[in-house]
């Protein structure tokens, strides 16, 4: 591997002009392609083998006329003052309003308040649902302003709500977060070219990949937040794959080879890393698939494509540049590693109280993920003064919390469907915690009926859960009539509960492939297992500290974000994959250097201090500037991406500078020789890949040596 590698670096820094051309001309073509092939992406989220999605399937095979799939929009009509909105004038204005949605395009039905009863008690509130014939990535900005001009009544407070509405707008964070990203760049090489050079790799990669998947979703359905899963974790490790060969190069242009074979050995040792470090982020993204949920898959198919594209990038136009850079790209000092080889020598020289500090710190910040509740974060939870959480304040004081939450029951008959409806709407208007029940809707053959359900409490309470699992439990299928439980609350529950349940088998395919990759990296069997160990205590601290800040409700005024009281249930899955890979990065670059130290001589112990030594400075500028890339996203106004910038800024913070800084040298210290211990028949079993870079220090004759300049 490392000689393959390294005469691929020492290929492209020779051939630079020919090698910038063909990614050029890739990047043209993923340019060309994303304009051209580009389409609308939906937000659908489908879980199969639910109840909830087996009754939304068959609510659209039953009722065609429900367009279950086209956009909506829910109006909230506010009377703050004077008269009510039952008062004759008022009631004949928003009647007009009404009139004017429907003759608006792509307007499905529109339900009206007056005739629906959706009017207050007292009067001063309104709710009028909107269906559109299309979904909402098919609805232009030109259909959402009509939705919003023909809505408008003067004197009237109107406010809305839905799919068909214009999300609140995002931040300008990730631009922030890579402003940051080149200041720790340039600190840290100290050289504009040098810190330039990571982020136009980066820039290349992540521009052909995210294209690559845009135009993607002309031939198969992308979720519309694929693209940007793909930017959030190409981004972040398109520079640091980057910075880690980069810094090679310099130290080995520093010692004194000449450029170009500096590049080849960066290639072959750091180029390694980058690989394989590469693949347990690859296997991490695409074990995702083994969840059995369409849009995780999507999702894990396509950030792992743009981290394989990070990888070729850093590993052939890198070197290219560097061809072109030349001289430029070097520090103007020699760079020096005291910083990282004095805390090496700290941590391991008192190895046992510094693992078991680190350890405990990781395991109180662990604590809140003991009351960990997943969910999906409603409009209750939109930034305030957005027209979404205006709306749903609205519909809260005037209806009850539950009006937000609706469920829907699909009751099922082979005879008598309307009588049994009628039975089933009885007695689940007796429940505890159901505010009301409509009247039953049968479909055209008959057999199967609707029933609109508003409990009392929230979508997101846990008392609207307990209504759930009550209302399955006690009807279900009995006696030929069955009652299934759907809508937006019933489907988040189900996912919720399908993730959670999914977590461990996924944890268990995920760690064993990168464990037996990692067993291939180090030829150890203990490295792996104390790599997989650090990994879960740092994804638990993670997961407390989310729970405290985005459940809980701790330092958001702070940290400038917004509570919602439950978890985005996609979070924990998506964090385990995408941290379990991006900890790999940090455990393969640092452990290599140990490794390479211990193959040429040296004690555990001096290898473990020297590999801090030299990778120190590095893996702290990769970790900040991952943690300033990941706190970017914090900045946006919508807490699903909020909690995720945070969770993986949080991760990166405790992996990098608690695990793989502070436990990995101190139990390495703790093992000696037993770290490096592998039985003698799997050795022969397993082949040897060389990432620390032997064959190159024992026979520089494999990548053939230069004297010269080029």
């Amino acid at each position: 591997m490392a000689v393959l590698l390294s005469r691929l670096g020492r290929f492209c820094f020779r051939r630079r002009l020919p090698v910038v051309l063909v990614w050029t001309g890739l990047l043209i073509a993923a340019v060309s392609g994303a304009a051209v092939l580009a389409q609308p992406a939906p937000d659908t989220f489908s879980v199969p083998g639910t109840e909830s999605q087996r009754a939304n399937d068959l609510i659209a095979e039953r009722f065609p006329q429900v367009a279950t799939d086209g956009a909506s929009a829910r109006i909230v009509f506010a009377a703050p003052t004077g008269r009510p909105l039952t008062d004759p004038a008022n009631r004949d204005a928003v009647e007009r309003a009404v009139a004017r949605v429907k003759a608006t395009p792509k307007v499905a039905e529109v339900a009206a308040p007056y005739a629906r009863g959706t009017v207050s008690r007292d009067g001063r509130t309104a709710l009028a649902e909107v269906a559109y014939d299309v979904p909402g990535h098919e609805l232009t900005g030109a259909d959402r302003d009509a939705l919003r001009e023909a809505a408008a009544v003067p004197g009237l407070r109107v406010e809305m709500s839905g799919d068909a509405v214009p999300p609140p707008g995002e931040g300008a964070g990730e631009l922030l977060g890579v402003a940051a990203a080149a200041i720790v760049l340039l600190v840290t090489l100290g050289s504009l070219v040098a810190a330039g050079l990571p982020l136009l790799t980066a820039a290349a990669g992540i521009v052909i990949g995210v294209c690559a998947v845009t135009a993607a979703g002309a031939f198969v359905e992308l979720n519309s937040d694929t693209p940007a899963l793909a930017l959030m974790l190409g981004l972040a490790v398109a520079i640091d794959y980057a910075l880690f060969i980069i810094s090679r190069y310099r130290q080995e242009v520093a010692g004194g080879r000449e450029p170009v074979d500096a590049a080849g050995q960066a290639a072959g040792t750091a180029g390694s890393a980058v690989v394989f470090a590469g693949l347990t982020v690859i296997i991490a993204l695409a074990g995702l698939a083994v969840m059995d949920i369409p849009v995780l898959t999507q999702l894990g198919f396509a950030a792992a494509f743009t981290v394989a594209i990070a990888v070729l990038v850093a590993l052939t136009l890198l070197p290219a540049l560097l061809g072109f850079a030349g001289h430029r790209a070097l520090a103007r000092g020699r760079p020096t590693a005291s910083g990282g080889r004095r805390w090496g020598r700290f941590v391991t020289s008192r190895p046992l109280p510094v693992a078991l500090a680190a350890a405990a710190a990781l395991l109180v910040a662990a604590m809140p993920a003991l009351g960990l509740r997943l969910g999906l974060p409603d409009d209750g939870s939109a930034p305030a003064g957005t027209t979404q959480r205006a709306a749903y304040d609205l519909l809260a004081d005037g209806f009850g919390p539950g009006v937000n939450g609706p469920l829907t029951l699909v009751v099922q008959a082979p005879r008598d469907t309307r009588s049994a409806a009628d039975r089933v709407a009885a007695e689940v208007t007796s429940l505890t915690g159901v505010a009301s029940v409509e009247a039953p809707v049968l479909n055209a053959a008959g057999d199967t009926a609707l029933l609109s359900v508003v409990p009392e409490s929230g979508p997101t309470s846990e008392a609207t859960e307990d209504l759930i699992h009550t209302v399955r439990e006690r009807f279900g299928s009995s006696a030929g009539v069955t009652v299934a439980v759907t809508g937006q609350t019933a489907i988040d529950i189900d996912t919720s509960g399908k993730l959670a349940g999914a977590l461990v088998p996924y944890l268990a395919v995920v760690v064993g492939l990168a464990f037996l990759l990692l067993t291939l990296v180090f030829r150890s069997i203990l490295v792996p297992l104390k790599a997989t160990l650090g990994f879960l205590l740092s994804v638990a601290a993670t997961f407390g500290a989310v729970v405290a800040v985005f459940q809980w409700g701790w330092l958001n005024g702070l940290l400038g974000v917004h509570s919602s009281g439950v978890i985005v249930h996609l979070l924990p899955v998506m964090l385990i994959g995408m941290v379990f890979g991006l900890a790999m990065d940090y455990q393969v670059f640092l452990v290599t250097r140990m490794r390479e130290e211990h193959v040429r001589g040296a004690s555990p112990t001096d290898a473990a201090v020297t590999g801090l030594a030299h990778g120190a400075r590095v893996v702290t500028a990769a970790a900040i500037i991952m943690i300033s890339v990941f706190s970017g996203f914090m900045l946006s106004d919508t807490p699903m991406v909020q909690s995720f910038g945070f969770a993986l800024a949080a991760a990166v913070f405790f992996d990098a500078f608690l695990v793989r800084m502070t436990i990995v040298p101190a139990v390495m210290a703790l093992l000696g020789r037993a770290g490096w211990w592998l039985p003698a028949r799997l050795d022969g079993l397993i082949p040897h890949v060389d990432v620390e870079g032997e064959r190159l220090h024992a026979e520089p004759a494999l990548v053939g040596s230069t004297s010269r300049t080029e």
